[in-house]
């Protein structure tokens, strides 16, 4: 039957409320012909955030600042993620690059709370309600993602049947990535009923197919990662020497003295005994000229590429027959197995955590993304192996990726693990075995708590909004040092002012103090990028002809309206009040609101 048709129907029903004919319609819209269906089942968290918006409040005394003004900031935000997930729609919507997520896995031993409440094995609703949680956030993580941003998530096959039916749904089939095998156990003894598993699966998509994941490059014989050289070729560090025994018969012309970067090198063995060399000086000389030589402490040898070889017949590199094995990933390896997460925990001391992930693995797979100053996010932190790999990627190879990780505090997780953890990777620590590790000092860690103001578009409620969006203001630009204005202090509670290096930001609590700001903002020196002003508004309008002698060097934002607007995308219906409740709301809202002052310079 024709869906327009019961529509028309449902909606001339006697004896139906409007509510209960809108649900019956959206029922009807949701019903597919393919793909996954089930009993969505609400969380507490959603319904709390009917009625309220999350913010995020930073607890400066557990920040751990680098002295490196170009460190990189790290975010960690204790709270519920669905919470933490729709404030960053304001702070990072398109701006991800990297998601990686370990969610519970769903085995029904006690691995997956829903609503305060274990989910076993025996529940009825067991599937649907880990779906409903899933879903919820996965779309939430889509926004976020740049365009070439990719997500990786860790499953097994509890979920995996259904973790890529829903992301098919969520990302688009024509954005699936891969599910890769990973070794989760190299020795695993009969722990299942018929056939042993010792592996679990890292399923991903990427936003859209604008992006071409970075390549694992490995030698075909021993699965061995390759590194590339500055001419493009791929090695292990494995060289071939270049002295031939005189008993192989090389000519006179094969023995002669060869300079290489301002050293002479001869054809002596490693019992003194001169020798030859296996090439002649013209073809030594086009291999230096190649950049192909190696040096050693007393001799040179040839480097060996997987991909290429020397030519003696041409004197040029010529690709091999076989090349190389090229592959997004292989994590059939013992690097990638559990038993190394737990390792990797052990070595930073007295903190216990189950099951954590590897940092070996996590790194991989922020390297597959070709930007190094890629911004990750990890959403069910667990114990923070996503921070640790990201600074440790950060050393390795210079970059400057920023990492946000989100975990609630339940059993103290967040401050005694996930905290604790990164800390100690940021400052250093001694291994149970005495090994004192220096720290990545090079890393900034921030941390934040969930916050709630009300939902209600009330003037009180929208101010107070503007006054708790400083924090997330601070992520959404990455600026965290409070300056003086033109030279000048401003009343906190009027205004305040961010600067570092060419990036700044003004917000303004108070329209009333607009056409001063205004002023001093005329003595501001213009820079390479416009001061970002976010100024309370009761509306969209953000007081743009207030600001029209300094529109040159300003960037006008009107709040609380933004972040309504990033929140409306997400945030779940709210429910119809009734007229009375309705009426008394509005009543409290008319109550007087504390004036604010401008202090003198």
């Amino acid at each position: 039957m024709d869906k327009n048709e019961l529509v028309n129907k449902i909606r001339g029903i006697e004896g139906l409320t409007n509510d209960e004919k809108s649900a019956l319609i959206e029922l009807l819209r949701k019903q597919k012909k393919y793909g996954l269906v089930w009993e969505d089942k609400p969380e507490d968290v959603e319904e709390r955030l009917r009625e309220e918006l999350p913010v995020l409040i930073e607890d400066s005394d557990k920040a751990v600042i680098s002295e490196d003004i170009d460190a990189p900031n790290h975010i960690l935000i204790e709270g519920d993620n669905l919470e933490a997930l729709t404030a960053l729609t304001y702070t990072h919507e398109g701006k991800i690059d990297v998601i990686y997520i370990d969610p519970p896995y769903n085995t029904g031993n006690k691995d997956f709370v829903y609503n305060d409440q274990y989910v076993d094995k025996e529940d009825s609703y067991r599937h649907s309600k880990w779906l409903s949680f899933m879903s919820k956030r996965l779309r939430i993580a889509k926004q976020l993602l740049s365009d070439k941003g990719v997500i990786f998530i860790s499953i097994d096959d509890n979920e995996q049947a259904q973790l890529k039916l829903l992301c098919d749904e969520v990302f688009g089939a024509q954005n699936f990535v891969s599910v890769m095998p990973r070794l989760t156990s190299p020795q695993r003894f009969a722990q299942e009923k018929n056939i042993n598993i010792s592996n679990d699966y890292i399923l991903s998509y990427s936003k859209t197919n604008n992006i071409s994941l970075n390549k694992i490059v490995l030698d075909n014989d021993i699965k061995k990662e390759l590194k590339q050289d500055n001419i493009g070729y791929y090695y292990d560090g494995d060289t071939k020497a270049l002295i031939a025994p005189l008993s192989q018969g090389y000519s006179a012309n094969c023995d002669y003295d060869f300079e290489y970067n301002g050293k002479i090198y001869k054809p002596i063995n490693k019992d003194g005994v001169r020798n030859r060399w296996f090439w002649t000086k013209q073809r030594m000389q086009v291999a230096a000229d190649l950049g192909i030589l190696r040096e050693t402490k007393s001799t040179i040898r040839m480097q060996i590429y997987q991909n290429m070889k020397f030519d003696v017949d041409t004197n040029t590199m010529i690709p091999k027959e076989y090349g190389v094995r090229f592959c997004s990933l292989d994590l059939i390896e013992n690097k990638y197995s559990n038993p190394n997460g737990v390792n990797d925990l052990y070595n930073l001391g007295n903190i216990n955590f189950s099951n954590p992930k590897p940092v070996n693995l996590v790194k991989t797979l922020c390297k597959l993304h070709p930007t190094t100053s890629s911004i990750i996010l990890d959403f069910f932190a667990g114990s923070g192996t996503t921070l640790h790999a990201a600074m440790q990627l950060n050393a390795e190879d210079g970059g400057h990726r920023k990492c946000i990780l989100v975990t609630n505090n339940e059993n103290n997780i967040c401050k005694e693990v996930t905290y604790e953890r990164n800390k100690r990777v940021i400052q250093g620590y001694t291994t149970p075995k005495g090994e004192k590790v220096p720290g990545l000092t090079g890393n900034t860690l921030r941390y934040y708590k969930t916050d709630f103001i009300l939902r209600d578009r009330t003037p009180r409620n929208m101010r107070a909004l503007v006054a708790a969006s400083t924090d997330l203001l601070c992520i959404k630009n990455d600026i965290y040092k409070e300056a003086k204005l033109a030279g000048r202090n401003i009343n906190s509670k009027i205004a305040r002012y961010f600067e570092e290096g060419d990036s700044r930001m003004l917000i303004i609590y108070d329209e009333r103090a607009i056409s001063a700001i205004a002023e001093i903002l005329e003595m501001v020196e213009s820079g390479k990028e416009k001061i970002k002003v976010y100024v309370f508004s009761p509306s969209s309008y953000a007081y743009d002809d207030e600001f029209e002698e300094v529109a040159d060097k300003v960037q006008l934002c009107a709040l609380p309206d933004a972040i309504y607007q990033a929140y409306q995308k997400v945030l779940p219906k709210r429910r119809p009040k009734f007229l009375p409740e309705a009426m008394e709301e509005a009543e409290q809202s008319n109550d007087s609101e504390t004036g604010l002052f401008m202090r003198e310079a």
